[in-house]
């Protein structure tokens, strides 16, 4: 690539602009396709996660190569480390001086202008803005022009790492360190921070971003085990403007709560009003009754809330939930194997606000709670009942006439639900783009044909290890040109 003064800096030898260049094959993770440096929304139940490239500017393989590489100490002083090609490979964190302002080891005999030397800083800007993190720091390294556009702070509201060797907490204070240049301790830019799968981010690492970045608004961490409560305590207390937070994966997380410090400086009524709206916490096992009692009393705001293999809640937090939190609008119970019939209740206090409601494998669930969430959730969209063995027809009755936007469903593994059932559907959610009845022991034929009929809008159909006969299908594929039928009959095709 060319440079304003059509030379390249090179990073060989003493005294060189540029600290390391290459990522070691043992820590490459390199993906495919490189996600753009931009937040990006989730999906409701599967809950993807988008991961990115460790920055190569970030990063060292220090034990893999017999080259020595200064990278800054500490007390910001410049320093070398070699490592034997024998040794397990380690990445660290570096940060890059800024290239030609020191001797250049290879001087260019010609001074040619490249083309690309002259697009505007603007346009610039613009090519840098759809880059991820590391390869916005890859073009650091090509000239002084361009480490000075690359590090402006318009390019630097997201910062997205990944890589399970990656020292995450000494890369996210080499990052803070040098965006908090222009604005010394503090980074007025940065609002969304994504380090999913960093399996060596600690503590240390979150208590940085707390106080070098108050105007965080979003953080995923998930996957990191190695945070506990006192890190996320001090990022909600320190950053006020946090509205997304994803803690899936991180088992020592209990509750969320400000600090004791930041609670005696707030009125009682201002304490309480922590401005998260989307909290994933999946796979938290040690989450308890009085873990999600504390974070819906400390986070009423909250409209997104995913709640998936937290197994040791029961009906009584999903009281606390109901009482503090009225904004819900999606709810993921999935898997919680101890809510049953009466934390339906609760969650259906939640009322004409609730859109999306998952209840997968929850299998003390029966046509009672269901008969709850039909009478006081009018304006449902999305239900995952997957696995609740105890729903019958008769649940199924009360759910299609109370329900009729209803546009997706999941009564998968429901062996109770029969024909009936699926006809009291699709005479009253005709609406219906979605619906999956695998392993559904009691469908056949006629409760899909009534489908096919009735829902027109209909767009996938799961009737996988149904006993279905191949007309029937075809019956469905007639009516529902649009529908995707999966299904393991081999006489359909």
């Amino acid at each position: 690539m060319g440079a304003n003064n059509g030379k390249q800096y090179g990073s060989e030898g003493k005294g060189s602009s540029s600290i390391s260049s290459d990522i070691s094959s043992s820590t490459d993770h390199t993906p495919t396709k490189a996600p753009k440096n931009v937040a990006t929304t989730e999906g409701l139940d599967s809950s993807p996660r988008t991961l990115s490239t460790p920055s190569p500017g970030l990063i060292l393989p220090s034990k893999s190569s017999s080259l020595s590489s200064p990278a800054l100490s500490s007390n910001g002083h410049e320093t070398h480390s070699s490592s034997s090609s024998s040794a397990r490979a380690e990445t660290v964190a570096v940060v890059h001086s800024q290239p030609g302002t020191h001797t250049r080891s290879r001087q260019s005999k010609t001074h040619h202008h490249a083309l690309v030397d002259l697009l505007p800083d603007l346009t610039f800007l613009q090519i840098f803005s759809h880059l991820p993190t590391n390869q916005l720091c890859r073009c650091a390294r090509v000239c002084r022009r361009w480490y000075n556009l690359a590090w402006d702070p318009r390019l630097w509201s997201t910062v997205r790492l990944t890589g399970e060797l990656l020292h995450a907490d000494r890369a996210i204070r080499v990052l803070t360190h040098r965006l908090c240049q222009d604005t010394p301790n503090v980074c007025l830019t940065l609002e969304t921070v994504v380090v999913n799968g960093c399996k060596r981010l600690t503590d240390r690492g979150l208590h940085v971003l707390a106080q070098c970045c108050p105007e965080l608004r979003r953080l995923e961490v998930a996957g990191c085990y190695n945070i506990s409560n006192d890190a996320v305590f001090e990022v909600v207390s320190r950053c006020p403007g946090l509205e997304h937070l994803n803690l899936s994966g991180c088992s020592k997380v209990t509750c969320i709560s400000l600090t004791q410090e930041a609670s005696l400086q707030l009125s009682p009524l201002h304490g309480q009003q922590i401005s998260i709206h989307y909290l994933d916490m999946t796979d938290c096992f040690s989450l308890e009754d009085e873990g999600l009692r504390t974070i819906a009393s400390h986070c009423p705001r909250l409209t997104h809330l995913y709640l998936r293999r937290c197994i040791r809640l029961t009906d009584e937090a999903l009281r606390h939930l109901a009482l503090h939190c009225p904004s819900i609008k999606e709810l993921s119970l999935s898997d919680c194997r101890l809510v049953g019939d009466f934390g339906l209740r609760e969650v259906a206090r939640l009322e004409g606000c609730l859109r999306y409601l998952s209840v997968a494998h929850c299998t003390r669930i029966t046509d009672v709670g269901m008969r709850y969430v039909a009478r006081y959730c009018p304006r449902l969209r999305y239900l995952n009942a997957r696995g609740c063995e105890g729903l019958t027809d008769h649940g199924m009755s009360h759910l299609a006439r109370s329900c009729p936007k209803l546009k997706s469903l999941d009564l998968g593994k429901c062996p109770l639900v029969s024909d009936s059932g699926l006809e009291q559907l699709a005479m009253y959610c005709q609406g219906l783009r979605r619906m999956s009845l695998r392993a559904c022991e009691s469908v056949t034929g006629r409760g899909l044909k009534a489908l096919a009929a009735n829902c027109c809008e209909l767009q996938l159909l799961n009737v996988q290890d149904c006993e279905v006969s191949p007309e029937a299908l075809r019956f469905v594929r007639r009516h529902c040109r649009r529908c995707v039928i999966e299904h393991t009959n081999p006489a359909f095709y």
